[in-house]
């Protein structure tokens, strides 16, 4: 399966604005090759938590235009955004950090991020998520994760043997950006699976992103790397390739 994780600015607040920036990005990713492509987290709207119109209907604007991105390209799109579950509290306007994965034939796969990020105060405008969320596409078996996530190995570990490929869109911002790399390639190393960080570039929120979007392989090689402007990473990712890898190297027989 060849994979695009698509490396983007965000402007703030402004859906219509970030769909029509992101529909060529999509369109370019399809026509290289890629039969799944990955925006980033919030990949709409940015953490516009001032904005008190942040959350949107299960199903919204941005979810539609993945669905309509998927179908328009015969693609599976992928990305996060802010919608409130449907069935939720009415009380709690707060809307999950909602990982919305759109495919060609109208389906789509929804994972709700479990870790608001607390050190920002993600906690405050987002609510927790759950369960763990899986999909198979082409073979590849695929495991759905969002950004701060990424800091809780246990959780990976808990999927590795029914996940050859981790998703991971974000917004992780330039100051801790050695951890944001230096987690994807552990979390690809120790699990023996491939993972993909798609993180955002630009300003936002007073905050700076620099990107380090990165494809990395079951042994922790780099496949395709980001630096800090807009661009497309392509890889192909294969189960085979998995399967090899764990069946050299039975590391994951021996976890306690």
């Amino acid at each position: 399966m060849r994979l695009a994780a698509v490396q983007h600015d965000i402007i703030w607040g402004d859906r219509e604005a970030n769909f029509r920036r992101l529909a060529p990005a999509v369109g370019a990713a399809a026509a290289g090759g890629a039969q799944l492509v990955l925006l980033t987290e919030t990949f709409s709207t940015g953490f516009a938590v001032d904005d008190p119109d942040l959350g949107e209907p299960e199903g919204g604007p941005s979810s539609q235009f993945l669905q309509a991105q998927a179908t328009q390209h015969g693609v599976w799109v992928g990305g996060s955004c802010p919608e409130i579950p449907a069935g939720s509290d009415p009380a709690d306007r707060r809307p999950a950090n909602s990982f919305v994965l759109a495919g060609p034939d109208g389906s789509v796969v929804r994972y709700h991020k479990i870790h608001p990020f607390t050190f920002g105060g993600e906690d405050r405008h987002f609510r927790p998520g759950g369960p763990f969320v899986q999909v198979e596409i082409e073979g590849v078996r695929i495991a759905l994760f969002v950004c701060y996530d990424l800091r809780f190995a246990d959780e990976f570990w808990e999927l590795a043997t029914t996940t050859d490929l981790y998703l991971v869109p974000a917004n992780w911002p330039e100051p801790r950006r050695l951890h944001w790399m230096a987690l994807l390639q552990a979390r690809a190393i120790e699990n023996q699976a491939y993972v993909v960080g798609c993180n955002r570039v630009g300003e936002g929120g007073g905050l700076k992103y620099v990107g380090d979007s990165r494809i990395i392989d079951p042994l922790g090689e780099l496949l395709a790397t980001g630096s800090q402007g807009e661009t497309i990473l392509f890889a192909d990712i294969d189960p085979a390739v998995v399967a090899d890898v764990r069946a050299r190297f039975q590391f994951l027989p021996d976890r306690r």
